[in-house]
This record gives C-alpha cells, sequence and structure tokens, in this order.
C-alpha cells in the first residue's frame, strides 16, 4: 500500500512541481495536535489513490522555504498540486469525506 513520503525544500520542485499526476501536499509539524489526527486520513487515502495521486508530507519546521513561499500559516494545511500549481487547499483536520472531497474536485480541473 502506497504511504506519504516525506519531502524537503530540496526535493519539492521534483517531487511535486514536476510530477505527472496530481500531489497533496501535508503541511505538517511533530508538536502538531491536529497534524497526528489527520495523518491517518492522509495515509488511508494515499493507499486509495495509488497511481491516481501522489501523497506527500512536508515537515514547517525544517522546512521553511516552501512552506513561506505558499503561505503556510496555520497547520495542518493540505494543499493539492496538478501541474505544478496548486489547485485546492484543506486547513485543519478534517474529516476524511471532505479532504477526498477536495481531491476530487481538484483532480477534476
Amino acid at each position: 500500500m502506497a504511504k506519504p513520503q516525506d519531502v524537503n525544500d530540496a526535493e519539492f520542485g521534483a517531487e511535486v512541481i514536476d510530477s505527472d499526476i496530481p500531489v497533496l501536499v501535508d503541511f505538517w509539524a511533530e508538536w502538531c495536535g491536529p497534524c497526528k489526527m489527520i495523518a491517518p486520513v492522509v495515509e488511508e487515502l494515499a493507499g486509495e489513490y495509488d497511481g491516481k495521486a501522489k501523497f506527500v508530507k512536508l515537515n514547517v519546521d525544517f522546512n521553511p522555504q516552501t512552506s513561506a513561499k505558499y503561505g503556510v500559516r496555520s497547520i495542518p494545511t493540505l494543499l493539492i498540486f496538478k501541474g505544478g500549481a496548486p489547485v485546492g487547499q484543506v486547513v485543519g483536520a478534517v474529516p476524511k469525506s471532505v479532504l477526498q472531497a477536495r481531491l476530487e474536485d481538484a483532480m477534476t480541473v
């Protein structure tokens, strides 16, 4: 089963911007309670969308450049990229149905 991949500022372009398939980026931090709440949902969706979308996690404490570039001010923030640009966003720990609906919407853009 597919799992979210950890990425850093240096890898972001190659793993997210240059991806041929949509990418959900989970901006998170180890100390963030809501981030821990949504992590299992992101893992579950990564398995369900294996081959259709990529899932990555970016720790904001260690990767401030990418976080700042995309205006991430609170976590968890989940951005959905398609064709190298953000096309969807979810902020906070949300139910799986909400995140899945946003992902589906972004994939059809």
